[in-house]
Parts: structure tokens; C-alpha cells; sequence
């Protein structure tokens, strides 16, 4: 199939058809990934995927504060690994605040634990007690083949993995993140939560050098589960199928009471999807910035326009995410949920 056109969003300037520079696995040639997270009920779903799929070879999990507090987060994905029948996952905590700046959670959209609404087993894992920026040279130093990482919080583990390993940069492949907005935050009008949370960490991670994707609101906010598909999950017959729709119809009450939608958003797993189908997303090529003031904190200032990027002397730093099949996500989560018990 095409690649999925970009959105319309009133912007001045159109899109630039742009190839993906990130990776995609296959069968034959799995990515060797490390997922960095904040559980949440988005990030369950994506390190579900991560398991499920063939395309991944997941080499290890790491957690950050951002949804919740970091020993909530830690205990949530641990849960999450349990339920998928992998406990000898390695897994390993990592920072507990952004590197400047006071911890802000979202209690109010994933409840006070991070993953409230259903009963989750009890938690598994390899624990690496070392931590998380650790965990992550062990597991990048090891891997024959560049490792990519998916940071689906904010951005601080792999901020200070950087900043604590540069012989190391060369063996990342690529990073996907799921953070930002090229329009309207969610925390804020101009910021997206992770963003939001840690934006010193954003100009670490694309000042690094190393390929990123950026995959932010503008295309998560349509990456869409509704009544049918947490039925979908339900008629699956599994635990799993059953936890997931649990989990999501609590993760749809913040979108109900703050937007009025029928549905909930399953940010997080967009990042993972997208390195396992490459025709699921629609990227630009651009130059990506944070801001740190006050009162545009963490906003992520995207710039496409080539004319622009000259002038002002910037090489374009990322892929932007601005499109996705959201019924080809929708089936790609769904079948994978299918897959375990």
C-alpha cells in the first residue's frame, strides 16, 4: 500500500514527501530494540507489540519517572512483562526526576498507580540492579548488530545514557520517540506531556547525532481504540484481550471528560508500530527544537521548510511523524494482543 497521507493541519507550508530513515524488521532480520518507559496505559500496549511481533527482538526494558513516579512505573512494566509471559526480561529503574527540573506526573489521565483498571499479575523481570542508563550499555555493547531504543517517555534515560556513554552512540541505530507536537500540546497548549516533563533531555537526545524519529501528537491523537475495538480485544477470549479492554475503557475516561471523545489514544504504541510496518506512518524530514522558558516549556519547534533550513544554517535532525493508517494500527495491536494467553 502508499504511505499514509500527511493530516490536514492549517499549517502554511505543506509537507515534503520524505522517505523514513528509520528501520524496519522483518522475520528474517528482527530489530534488536530496548524499550524506555513510563506505564501508562499506552506504553503497556507498545511493549506489547514489541513482544508480540516478529519483526522486534526485544533485548530489554527500562523505565522513567513521567506518568507516575518511578517506582510505580518500574512496578508497572514489570507487571506488564509478567502478563506476557516474559519474566526474564532484563528491566531496570532509571531516573526518578527530569535533570533540571521538579518531577510533574499524570495522575490525572493513568491514575494514581500509572495503569489503573484492571487486576495486572504479579510483577516479573530480570532486575538490573545497576539501573537503567546501565542496563542500556550493557545491552547496546553486547548487541553484534546496532540496538535501536524506543523512549516512549520523557526523554531523561536516554539523555544521560548519552551524555554517560559516547563510545556508545555509534552502536544506536535510531531512536523513535513518542513526545512532542508540531501543533496543540496536551499539557499545555503548546506542549505534549513528555516534552512537557523533561526538555533539557530533548536537546541532548537531537543534538546527539544520533537518527530520531519524533512521533508526536499530531498523529497519535488518531491512532484510535473506541467501543469496538476494546470489544475486538474482549472477543479474543484471552487474559490478555481482557486486561487490555479493562485498561482501556479507564484510559477512556480522561479522553471522554477532557476532550469529549468516544475513544482514547494509544500514543505510546505508535513509536513500536511504526518500526515494524513501514507503511503505517508518513514522516517529514525537519529540524527539531524545545523550547525551555516558562511559557512555552517543552514545546517542540518543528521546522520542514527547506528554504528556511538554509537560511537559517540547520540541518534537518529528525523524521517528524504526520500521518498513520489508523485502522491498519488498530488491527496491528488488536492481532497482537490475539497472540498470547
Amino acid at each position: 500500500m502508499s504511505a499514509p497521507k500527511p493530516n490536514p493541519l492549517p499549517l502554511s507550508t505543506p509537507f515534503p514527501p520524505a522517505v523514513r530513515r528509520a528501520p524496519v524488521g522483518t522475520r528474517e532480520k528482527p530489530l534488536p530494540l530496548i524499550i524506555d518507559c513510563d506505564p501508562g496505559h499506552d506504553d503497556a500496549m507498545a511493549i506489547t507489540i514489541a513482544v508480540a511481533r516478529p519483526e522486534i527482538n526485544l533485548l530489554g526494558v527500562t523505565t522513567v519517572a513521567g506518568n507516575a513516579t518511578l517506582p510505580r512505573t518500574f512496578e508497572n512494566a514489570r507487571r506488564v512483562l509478567a502478563l506476557l509471559g516474559v519474566p526474564d526480561m532484563p528491566i531496570a529503574a532509571g531516573a526518578d526526576r527530569p535533570l533540571v527540573r521538579p518531577l510533574f506526573t499524570a495522575a490525572y489521565v493513568h491514575g494514581e498507580s500509572g495503569l489503573e483498571g484492571a487486576e495486572m499479575p504479579a510483577p516479573a523481570g530480570r532486575v538490573h540492579e545497576a539501573g537503567a542508563v546501565d542496563l542500556i550499555a550493557t545491552l547496546v555493547a553486547a548487541s553484534p548488530e546496532p540496538v535501536v531504543l524506543a523512549p516512549l517517555g520523557p526523554l531523561t534515560n536516554i539523555a544521560q545514557f548519552i551524555t554517560a556513554h559516547p563510545e556508545l552512540l555509534s552502536k544506536i541505530a535510531h531512536i523513535s520517540w513518542m513526545g512532542g507536537a508540531i501543533g496543540e500540546g496536551n499539557v499545555t497548549a503548546a506542549a505534549e506531556f513528555n516534552a512537557y516533563v523533561d526538555p533539557e533531555a530533548i536537546q541532548i537526545v537531537f543534538s546527539s547525532g544520533i537518527p530520531c524519529t519524533m512521533v508526536g501528537l499530531d498523529v497519535t491523537h488518531l491512532a484510535r481504540m473506541g467501543d469496538a475495538e476494546v470489544a475486538r480485544l474482549e472477543q479474543l477470549g484471552n487474559r490478555a484481550g481482557k486486561i487490555f479492554a479493562e485498561l482501556l475503557r479507564y484510559f477512556a475516561i480522561f479522553h471522554r471528560d477532557r476532550y469529549n471523545w468516544n475513544f482514547c489514544a494509544i500514543h505510546d504504541a505508535v513509536a513500536v508500530a511504526h518500526l515494524v510496518d513501514p507503511d503505517l506512518v508518513a514522516v517529514v524530514h525537519a529540524a527539531v527544537d524545545a523550547e525551555l522558558g516558562d511559557l512555552q516549556r517543552g514545546r517542540t519547534v518543528v521546522d520542514w521548510l527547506e528554504p528556511r533550513l538554509v537560511e537559517r544554517g540547520r540541518l534537518a535532525n529528525a523524521d517528524v511523524a504526520v500521518g498513520i493508517d489508523a485502522p491498519r494500527f488498530a488491527n496491528l495491536l488488536i492481532d497482537a494482543v490475539a497472540t498470547f494467553d
